[in-house]
């Protein structure tokens, strides 16, 4: 995996941040003896970070039988969230107090409730 990975960048790296997973070091033993290798908890963040959006679509497919059933879910959830959360602008908690409230209660007579 790494010999491809190394081939589609054309030019060989400087170094190699990892984390300290030890099989990170072996591979890189193996494959390029002449590269510096830095493994640290922090420096590869941005690596990290690039996979966040990922795991969270990941997290939420776990309750789901299929992407169907999510994408059923969200389209009717986020409608429903968009009418509980305030538009973002600096307001009161007072402010966002009554908006939560009328939100409530256009809710309750869109379901039938009665208050």
């Amino acid at each position: 995996m790494l010999t491809r990975l190394l081939k589609k960048q054309g030019q060989v790296p400087k170094r190699m941040i990892t984390d300290k997973l030890g099989s990170y070091g072996a591979a890189r033993r193996l494959v390029m003896t002449d590269i510096e290798h830095r493994s640290h908890k922090g420096l590869n963040n941005r690596a990290e970070n690039s996979h966040v959006p990922l795991r969270k679509r990941e997290r939420m497919m776990q309750a789901f039988r299929s992407p169907g059933s999510l994408q059923r879910f969200v389209s009717t959830f986020s409608a429903v969230r968009n009418l509980f959360v305030p538009p973002r602008s600096k307001r009161s908690a007072f402010q966002i107090h009554l908006h939560r409230l009328n939100a409530m209660a256009q809710w309750k007579a869109a379901a039938g409730v009665i208050a």
